[in-house]
């Protein structure tokens, strides 16, 4: 969003990005994510500002009616980074007209959500005290406006990990384990059905992680995938993840490609991501489970004074045909559901304001698209079952699944595969889910939808995976810790301290880190 009341955000450092090792953790609390019954069909959300930068002052009743949620930015610290209160005072309105706009888009079923931080709302939740400062902050903001809802736009030094923090299953860093009991203390304040939890982070707190991770490397900058856990501890309730597709360095995909923004390719580079998950690092060990489709919404800038980046009408449709239509880009290819994903939640765009200064190309362009889109029939009866489910095959860290089609009397359009707290989401009747941990049992459950969005009901497998075998070839971009036997030019080298390999860190070249057997 914007940095500091200008046009533009500030250039986010490539440089740093390629120094960043990047490893998945999980929060031990969060559970299978559940639908929220939020905005329905396709949303558009858009950022309001609470200031005038030169794109033009609006009231919230005169935004353009194409928005589905207006995300009112920003709330801001109210004494420093580090204290946890925030503070809003509504930009040339008083309290009373302010509550009236908020009561008028709602009386139109809009949602008006609160949005913190932005890049001169610098917010670190360092302490418990902090967090109960936060906590209680934004629930009286949130009350005394009657928002429907919380938007996390944590940007510049917020978040952070802390050296040694590389397990997202259980963060330690204070700043990232507080947000997290914050997020969820004030959702259970007002409660799931009702409140909305959205978040917006940097390409570089999200997507760089398929290649680093900031709180397992050295001499690089520890932001670098600083959201993570905090997505994953949060993803039972959250509602939807926009990730600012923009002001962003040349970010690797999971086709192993660079991509740069302002094309399709980067655009369904990105969500592909979201949608199929990825190994953190590349560790097969340490597995970012997708999130829900409906659960993802490109961010893009309204327009060319908005923020580096900007994406033609044309290309950010091609990204939504490959995305929700399954019509493949000649460059990238999805990982994911090459079908393509009907529950895609939307579009977000920085901003409402820049919208209506580029006489409202965004807004009309593409509302249309997104209202043109085929609805799902209307249809009450569910796919039967998948049956014969079966283990095709197994490794240390994967599990090969298949099964038959499952019937329906408009047509299965895809199957999901549960496990844990992991889900997949394919095309056809089999599925290889990687990352699993080695010598552990799981139980996956495979279930049918349909067009009408109908769920048929589960069938379960449990597979336990092979033990790890014995000393594997070294390679580059490996977690190892101590005692990890790894092959190198045919000698085995032991492990001496835990670290992630680089390219020139071959065990004969690192006596510090690998002894040989």
């Amino acid at each position: 969003m914007i940095l500091n009341r200008m046009a533009f955000r500030k250039t986010w450092s490539i440089a740093l990005a390629f120094f960043i090792v990047f490893t998945l953790s999980q929060w031990s609390g969060a559970g299978i994510p559940k639908v929220h019954a939020a905005v329905t069909g396709k949303t558009m959300v858009g950022y309001w500002h609470n200031f005038d930068n030169g794109s033009g002052f609006i009231r919230l009743r005169d935004v353009s009616p194409k928005f589905d949620v207006i995300n009112v930015s920003f709330a801001e610290p109210a004494s420093g980074a580090t204290n946890g209160t925030i503070a809003f005072m509504p930009y040339n309105y008083t309290d009373a007209d302010f509550k009236a706009d908020i009561a008028y888009l709602q009386s139109q079923g809009k949602k008006v959500i609160i949005s913190i931080g932005g890049a001169n709302g610098q917010v670190q939740l360092a302490s418990t005290a902090a967090r109960d400062n936060f906590v209680n902050s934004v629930t009286a903001i949130i009350e005394k406006y009657g928002f429907d809802g919380l938007d996390v736009d944590f940007e510049g030094h917020s978040l952070y990990l802390n050296a040694g923090d590389n397990d997202f299953k259980h963060p330690t860093t204070p700043v990232i384990v507080n947000l997290i009991s914050a997020l969820r203390t004030i959702n259970d304040h007002f409660g799931t059905d009702r409140f909305y939890l959205t978040m917006a982070p940097e390409t570089f707190f999200v997507q760089l992680g398929y290649s680093f991770y900031g709180g397992s490397c050295i001499s690089c900058d520890n932001r670098a995938g600083a959201y993570l856990p905090v997505i994953y501890a949060t993803r039972d309730i959250l509602d939807w993840l926009q990730v600012q597709n923009y002001n962003s360095g040349p970010i690797t995909g999971l086709d192993d490609q660079y991509h740069n923004m302002g094309t399709a390719d980067f655009h369904v580079a990105m969500a592909d991501m979201l949608l199929t998950g990825f190994p953190v690092a590349k560790n097969q060990n340490s597995f970012f489970p997708a999130l829900r489709p409906d659960q993802v919404v490109l961010g893009l800038p309204a327009n060319a004074n908005a923020g580096g980046g900007f994406t033609s009408v044309s290309e950010v449709q091609k990204a939504l045909d490959a995305l929700i239509k399954g019509i493949q880009l000649p460059g990238y290819k999805m990982r994911g559901n090459t079908g393509g994903y009907p529950d895609f939640r939307g579009l977000m765009t920085w901003s409402i304001n820049w919208d209506r200064y580029n006489n409202f190309e965004f807004s009309n362009s593409h509302r249309a698209y997104l209202d043109a889109l085929i609805p799902p029939v209307p249809d009450p009866v569910p796919p039967t079952a998948p049956t014969n489910l079966t283990v095709a095959s197994k490794t240390a860290t994967s599990v090969t699944l298949s099964w038959t089609a499952s019937t329906d009397n408009v047509g299965v359009t895809g199957y999901t595969v549960c496990y844990g707290t992991g889900s997949v989401n394919v095309g056809g009747t089999s599925a290889t889910i990687s990352g699993l941990t080695p010598n552990t049992t799981y139980s996956f459950t495979v279930t049918a939808r349909d067009a009408a969005g109908n769920v048929s009901p589960g069938t379960s497998v449990t597979a336990t995976t092979d033990a790890q075998g014995g000393a594997q070839a070294w390679a580059p971009n490996v977690s190892y810790k101590t005692g990890d036997e790894a092959v190198y030019q045919g000698k085995t080298y032991i492990c001496r301290q835990p670290h992630t390999s680089l390219p020139g860190w071959e065990p004969p070249n690192v006596p510090a880190l690998w002894q040989m057997k």
